[in-house]
């Protein structure tokens, strides 16, 4: 039997220690499952959204309690959305705990970093399109933070929000790059992204002499997995679009202010958190940046490379300085992140 596009997408075999559920998790295939998700779901949302600042928070009501079954469809976008983000962040995490980001995976390292940004703006263009009580704070706070950058904020601002401030143009303008700026960005990073995978050899492994074992599984082996993790993933999104469902509140009122401070999607809580400590450009713009540039330059900060030997396993030693750093920095944000949601 010839072999079908899915198994053209996976190489004929890889070593069966790193392709175990423990080391990689299975975050990389389940982030390629939910980006699917979230854009199926987000295609039949549109048939049924109105981008106006009158429609759009009645739309969703709309789609929630008289379409039929769109309550489903709507949730299950929402939560995939929010996993894909967590499953990034676990990726990316996995990766740095592992050793995975040195050559010849740099580049790759630096794209996937790319399509988790883009991910999280993804999401929070998503959370403004909702158009209601729940987001107006946010919205206000997040796109202030731009016109807070020295010299070029207030033209970044108007270019945002469409104006001198939020209203109808900004909805318009962040639905259009919800639906098509930021998701051609995606399919073209994603695309490239999943490419280099196989053009830097797969998963980082040891060199044949230096393994503990030369077991291998196959394509169908790994694509059965694959399958079994995919309907695992079905079963919780579906669980959790039944029992918990996307946040809803009253449309926002063209130039009214917001009747009290709501919290920042889950993901800019800690920003959040940060903003109640001075000043919005050092603490919700410089600090943030400055996270990233951290994250960016894991690959070209680690004093020597790991030997062959470390490559394939957990914590590898020549990469303990960088595994020290991360895990701060992620500790750091989580804790911001508590406080903000219990203060």
């Amino acid at each position: 039997m010839r072999p079908s596009f899915y198994d053209h997408l996976h190489p004929p075999t890889i070593p069966a220690p790193q392709a175990r559920l423990r080391y990689t998790l299975g975050m990389g295939g389940l982030a390629v499952f939910l980006t699917l998700v979230v854009s199926l779901t987000g295609v039949m949302v549109t048939f049924f959204y109105i981008p106006t600042p009158d429609g759009a928070a009645n739309s969703v009501q709309s789609l929630t309690f008289l379409v039929p079954f769109g309550w489903l469809i709507r949730n299950l976008h929402y939560w995939s959305a929010q996993l894909l983000i967590l499953v990034s962040l676990l990726h990316l995490l996995r990766v740095v705990f592992t050793g995975a980001y040195l050559p010849p995976r740099r580049l790759n390292y630096q794209l996937g970093l790319s399509l988790m940004v883009v991910c999280l703006f993804l999401d929070f263009t998503g959370y403004v399109l909702r158009w209601d009580e729940g987001v107006h704070w946010a919205l206000v706070a997040g796109t202030n933070l731009v016109k807070s950058i020295p010299l070029v904020g207030e033209g970044l601002y108007s270019t945002l929000v469409g104006g001198s401030q939020v209203g109808a143009a900004t909805l318009i303008r962040f639905y259009a790059w919800h639906l098509f700026g930021l998701m051609l960005i995606l399919m073209a990073i994603g695309v490239w992204h999943l490419f280099r995978v196989r053009r830097d050899g797969g998963i980082a492994v040891p060199p044949p002499e230096l393994r503990t074992t030369h077991e291998r599984i196959k394509r169908k082996e790994l694509s059965r997995r694959e399958g079994l993790a995919m309907l695992w993933a079905t079963i919780v999104l579906v669980v959790l679009a039944i029992l918990i469902p996307a946040p809803l509140a009253p449309g926002i009122q063209e130039g009214s202010a917001s009747a009290s401070e709501n919290l920042a999607p889950w993901f800019f809580l800690w920003v959040q958190q940060l903003l109640k400590l001075g000043d919005p450009f050092i603490f919700g713009v410089l600090i943030p940046l400055g996270a990233l540039l951290v994250l960016a330059l894991v690959p070209y900060i680690t004093p020597k490379k790991l030997s062959p030997a470390e490559l394939g396993r957990w914590f590898p030693h020549g990469g303990r300085n960088i595994q020290i750093l991360i895990a701060i920095l992620a500790g750091a944000i989580t804790l911001l992140t508590l406080l903000a949601i219990l203060t």
